[in-house]
C-alpha cells in the first residue's frame, strides 16, 4: 500500500456549544489539516495520483470555512465546530472529490494548535 500526505490551512472563529470554559466564546484558530490518501497500485508514470489534485480538493473544501464563523455554516448549525467534526465534514468533502477504485482518503486530521489535534477516519 501507498499513503500520501499533504498540509493545507484555514482560518476560522467558532464557539463550542454545551462547553464549560473558555471554548464556549467566540474565539478563533489557525488550523492546519492533514489529509492522507491510500492506494494499492500506481499509474504507469510512477504516481499514486497527482499532489496537485489532492491539494485542489482540499483547497474546494477549506475554502468553505476559510475566515468564516462555523458556527453559521451546515453542518454546525446544528452540530458543535469541534475539530473532530471539523475533521468528519473535510473527510467526507474531499473524499467525494477523490474516491475511486485506486485512492481513497483514509484520514483527515484538523490541528487546532500546534498541540491539540483530531482526526477522522473510517474503520
Amino acid at each position: 500500500m501507498y499513503e500520501l500526505k499533504i498540509v493545507s490551512q484555514f482560518a476560522a472563529a467558532h464557539q463550542l456549544r454545551e462547553f464549560e470554559g473558555g471554548c464556549e466564546n467566540l474565539h478563533g484558530h489557525n488550523w492546519k489539516v492533514e489529509v492522507y490518501i491510500s492506494g494499492k497500485n500506481l499509474e504507469k508514470n510512477g504516481l499514486l495520483i497527482d499532489f496537485r489534485l489532492i491539494k485542489e480538493a482540499t483547497k474546494k473544501a477549506l475554502e468553505k470555512l476559510d475566515h468564516k464563523f462555523l458556527n453559521e455554516l451546515e453542518p454546525f448549525t446544528d452540530i458543535n465546530p469541534s475539530s473532530e467534526n471539523i475533521a468528519r465534514n473535510l473527510f467526507e468533502s474531499i473524499s467525494r472529490e477523490l474516491n475511486n477504485e485506486v485512492v481513497r482518503v483514509i484520514r483527515v486530521t484538523a490541528w487546532e494548535s500546534d498541540s491539540a489535534c483530531a482526526s477522522y477516519f473510517e474503520g
